[in-house]
């Protein structure tokens, strides 16, 4: 549960901003759509890998993305 602690005074655009950024920084969406499908740990693992792999050869400049 996030809780936004906004005086009397302030604006609800600016409380509204405080509460997107805790949404976003607590990740309750991307947890929620995780838990939406199971995912075995092999196939998890794998996908970390075939990122790492990704970002590796972005680095090392074989993509020009």
């Amino acid at each position: 549960m996030l809780i936004i602690d906004s005086k009397d005074c302030e604006n609800i655009d600016k409380a509204l901003k405080k509460y997107k950024k805790k949404f976003e920084k607590a990740k309750i969406l991307v947890n929620l759509r995780e838990r939406q499908s199971y995912t075995k740990p092999s196939v998890r693992r794998r996908t970390q890998v075939l990122k790492a792999v990704y970002k590796q050869q972005v680095a090392s400049g074989k993509f020009d993305n």
